[in-house]
């Protein structure tokens, strides 16, 4: 049991010195050079130009939103799926099928709400 936990402390160390070592060397191999240019702010190789404050657009946003809740959806139901086929040989099968299906209903529901509500369209309509 001591030398399972040893092996744990020794990969904590191995990694955190590694992690360490890897910031000294940097730190001794980076140039030095300070200037204007350096000391600007970087976004995405382009220049910085008027202000910082601007109207985002959040299409992409919520474009992007609803993805990652189904890819997690997806990320939860796979183990589920993997040891489905053991649960139903132990007659939990059934209650595996529902607490899916539940999930996915939710996930429906809330996919419905949204799309009702027209956050999915790329070009809202303005009521007059």
């Amino acid at each position: 049991m001591v030398v399972h936990f040893a092996t744990v402390l020794f990969f904590l160390l191995t990694g955190v010195g590694f992690v360490l070592a890897s910031l000294v060397v940097g730190r001794l191999v980076r140039p030095q050079k300070k200037g204007a240019v350096k000391s600007e702010i970087y976004e995405c190789g382009e220049p910085a130009i008027g202000r910082a404050w601007f109207n985002f657009n959040p299409r992409f946003y919520v474009v992007a939103l609803i993805f990652v809740v189904f890819d997690v959806e997806l990320a939860l139901i796979f183990p589920v799926a993997a040891v489905f086929k053991r649960w139903l040989a132990e007659g939990h099968g059934l209650l595996a099928f529902f607490e899916i299906f539940a999930f996915i209903a939710i996930l429906v529901v809330g996919l419905a709400y949204v799309w009702v509500r027209g956050d999915l369209d790329w070009l809202k309509q303005v009521e007059d």
